[in-house]
């Protein structure tokens, strides 16, 4: 695959200048050039028909969600940025056997990222209690600055189950509907749901937990 890989992302899922949600704002008004934009499938075909430029174009188009998902599994800028690269050059080769009948190529690109992220989690072993970041108990919104709020979070969303992270993430970050989340995770809709759910009530619990931190 030709070197067109740029990491993107900067200090955490939440974290201020790194806030993931202003990520996706930001990078969605500057994506939006005058110009109607080119589909997915046709930059595809394009890189079939072994015009590079069109690969290159989708890993632009592509590389910041990717980018936030893996950082929002694996909690490691470094190892989010190899999991991109990686995920990239797998899609690269795979390319021949997309197939836009069954899902977007978005789709199809993140479920081989989260495959790439629950590998490299497998291998993890277990981390010490020192290298937790702590989730202090929340009073009042005037009572914190919004950049210790988004710490809070991001370390909330860290212990999360890793089926729920990904669940909420694709669905509250990415904003994808519930059905592609089913088939990025090959699962139910239903058990999409109850994920979400599930981690919405979880993160729900860890923020407002009086005295509450996490180890």
């Amino acid at each position: 695959m030709p070197a067109y890989w740029e990491p993107v992302g900067q200090n955490g899922t939440f974290g201020w200048d790194g806030c993931i949600t202003r990520q996706t704002t930001i990078q969605r008004k500057s994506l939006s050039p005058p110009h109607v934009q080119i589909e997915d499938c046709e930059l595809i075909r394009r890189t079939l028909d072994g015009d590079t430029d069109g690969f290159r174009m989708l890993v632009e188009r592509h590389q910041s969600s990717v980018f936030r998902f893996a950082f929002s599994l694996l909690g490691s800028r470094e190892d989010a940025q190899d999991i991109a690269q990686d995920s990239f050059l797998a899609a690269y080769r795979a390319l021949a056997g997309f197939d836009s009948s069954r899902a977007r190529f978005s789709t199809w690109l993140l479920t081989i990222t989260r495959n790439r992220c629950i590998n490299q989690l497998k291998k993890r072993r277990s981390v010490s209690v020192e290298s937790w970041d702590f989730l202090t108990s929340r009073t009042t919104p005037n009572a914190i600055s919004q950049q210790e709020l988004f710490h809070q979070l991001d370390c909330a969303l860290a212990r999360l189950p890793v089926k729920q992270r990904t669940a909420f993430v694709l669905a509250e970050i990415e904003e994808y509907p519930y059905d592609e989340i089913a088939r990025i995770e090959n699962t139910t809709l239903g058990t999409v749901k109850s994920r979400i759910h599930r981690a919405k009530q979880k993160l729900q619990s860890l923020l407002d937990a009086p005295g509450t931190s996490l180890p």
